[in-house]
């Protein structure tokens, strides 16, 4: 045994020994469709501090102006994992859409609003009564709509809901073919900005949350754990930076974005960036189906199993605190 050693050890003295190392693993290759909106902001983060490559992910970056776009990717196989409000996911499950929600990264009760114009004469909430009101279908800001009308009482169909796309509505406003529109940012600020004294905004934080969150398909949940894995702890990693260095943080979201900082510095606040799954998820998606069976706004009309929609195996390993869905 001893002469065994002594030969070892003269061998790892010889002139050109190198020690063993393991190959390194290349990285892995995933597409993330997301929004260009400030609820994409920790997605912004991780790419732009490279805290996908520490995690071992080459990411290819698909941008869309809005998450109904961003999911519609995801389901047409164009992407791995997408970015998206509950709105469109609800919408996306009651078609049948095999999906699994593996984190929240973004909550706000203040990123919804009804922007009117008031030399169309709407300067208080009942009097979108009878006007042609902007939405885009499908997102929040149809839900937000509905519910802004309910809250306020004024039925459905006494207002004159207009499909648009979120990058229709400014020219529809402007020209007077719509006195309202409803909406989100970054397009809500742009708009303020843009008509000023002309135009009013109505908010109301108590009537809805959204939540943006990430998705994947089932099959690549199933296929690629730990890709999902690495890309939550990547996302960990930029809710740390943006809580610990918020001016750095925004400064690079804006310069990703390529919009003006103090356009971004005017909603960032109307923000909560923390990967989570909150119980609560759950309670605004059955609200939300309840809302689009009784408008016949789908075809099914059976409530989704939501509790098998989300996959908490994921974060729960990564940041267990954040998970608070039943598994």
């Amino acid at each position: 045994m001893r002469a065994v050693i002594i030969v070892a050890l003269c061998l790892l003295t010889l002139p050109g020994c190198r020690k063993l190392s393991l190959p390194k693993q290349p990285p892995r290759k995933i597409t993330i469709a997301y929004t260009t909106q400030p609820d994409c902001a920790l997605v912004q983060i991780a790419v732009g501090k490279g805290f996908f490559a520490e995690e071992g992910l080459q990411v290819e970056p698909q941008l869309h102006s809005y998450g109904k776009a961003a999911l519609s990717s995801l389901l047409e196989g164009k992407a791995d994992l997408a970015t998206a409000a509950e709105t469109p996911i609800m919408f996306a499950a009651l078609a049948g859409a095999k999906l699994r929600i593996v984190a929240g990264i973004a909550s706000t009760s203040k990123n919804n609003a009804i922007f009117a114009r008031k030399d169309l004469g709407i300067s208080r909430p009942e009097e979108l009564k009878g006007k042609r009101i902007g939405y885009t279908p499908g997102t929040t800001g149809e839900f937000f709509l509905e519910s802004f009308l309910t809250a306020n009482g004024i039925p459905r169909q006494d207002a004159v809901p207009v499909p648009l796309q979120p990058d229709e509505m400014a020219a529809a406003l402007g020209a007077g073919r719509v006195a309202a529109v409803s909406c989100w940012n970054f397009p809500l600020t742009r708009l303020r900005r843009a008509l000023g004294e002309r135009g009013v905004a109505f908010f109301d934080p108590q009537i809805y949350t959204q939540t943006f969150n990430l998705v994947a398909r089932q099959e690549s949940v199933a296929k690629n754990p730990g890709a999902i894995g690495s890309a939550l702890r990547a996302l960990v990693k930029a809710e740390g930076f943006a809580r610990e260095h918020p001016g750095e943080a925004r400064a690079l979201v804006a310069a990703a974005l390529n919009v003006d900082p103090d356009l971004l510095g005017e909603v960032w606040d109307c923000f909560a960036y923390q990967v989570e799954l909150d119980r609560r998820l759950i309670i605004t998606l059955e609200d939300q189906t309840r809302w689009a069976m009784k408008n016949r706004l789908a075809g099914a009309q059976e409530m989704p199993d939501y509790g098998g929609l989300v996959y908490p195996d994921a974060l729960a390993a990564v940041k267990p605190d954040a998970v608070t869905i039943n598994r």
